[in-house]
């Protein structure tokens, strides 16, 4: 088949989101980031909800919020707009390579490309106004620059998502800190359970909840935080 012309954009074209993968000169397209809620009993709790009486939920941030943050590199971004009350929440992500729809548990390790550490930045304040609203939460989980990531590993080269330290440092103080085994939901059963709510695609990411310890940052704060075996992820909030 001949070659299609690009289409005639009436705007020039956004650049594709994308992160690093680590060791290479490569990048990562992203499609779209999907967030796990309370994927850890005592995060949960801390919020105020009972882990044992819901399944896994999930909300999205815009692929364009995620940006590499990679430790030790010195990125800086500024206090966001908007809010009084900025929370970390220290996160696995995992991102597709093979897309697909109602994947089975046991075949969902087949779908993923490689894991990264990201950190959900969430405006708290605008957060509880939605719940107490009952309206949706995307101002307070999917604005800019919320979604800081180190550098994506391919699965060849780490693929332990289910143990393993994760845990995150705010101004040199640890706050975060759990094992990847405290997950209600494993990595599995998450990308299952999502496929069967939307079909998944080679580029999405799926952020797969904190730990217990988020807690409120404000600017020069410096956030530090890794998984074993995983490059870590740093920003200092300007």
């Amino acid at each position: 088949m001949p070659a299609l012309a690009p289409p005639d954009f009436v705007l020039p074209a956004a650049a594709t989101p994308s992160l690093a993968v680590a060791g290479t000169g490569a990048r990562f397209p992203l499609r779209r980031i999907f967030c796990v809620g309370r994927n850890y009993a005592e995060h949960a709790r801390e919020m105020g909800h009972d882990p044992d009486r819901e399944p896994p939920f999930f909300f999205t941030k815009p692929a364009d919020a995620a940006f590499d943050a990679p430790e030790g590199g010195g990125v800086a971004i500024p206090f966001p707009p908007a809010t009084r009350d900025l929370h970390f929440e220290i996160e696995l992500s995992v991102a597709i390579g093979q897309g697909g729809a109602d994947i089975a548990e046991a075949a969902a390790p087949a779908h993923v490309f490689g894991h990264v550490v990201g950190i959900d930045l969430t405006r708290r304040d605008l957060q509880a106004q939605a719940k107490k609203a009952g309206r949706p939460w995307d101002m307070a989980k999917g604005f800019d620059l919320s979604a800081p990531h180190g550098a994506i590993v391919p699965v060849a080269d780490w693929n332990s998502p289910a143990s393993g330290a994760i845990w995150l440092d705010c101004d040199g103080a640890r706050r975060q800190e759990a094992d990847l085994a405290a997950m209600i939901w494993p990595v599995a059963g998450i990308i299952a359970t999502l496929s069967r709510l939307v079909r998944l695609a080679p580029g999405d990411l799926i952020m797969t909840g904190t730990p217990a310890g988020v807690g409120a940052v404000g600017p020069g704060s410096v956030l530090r935080g890794g998984v074993d075996g995983l490059p870590g992820v740093e920003l200092r909030i300007g």
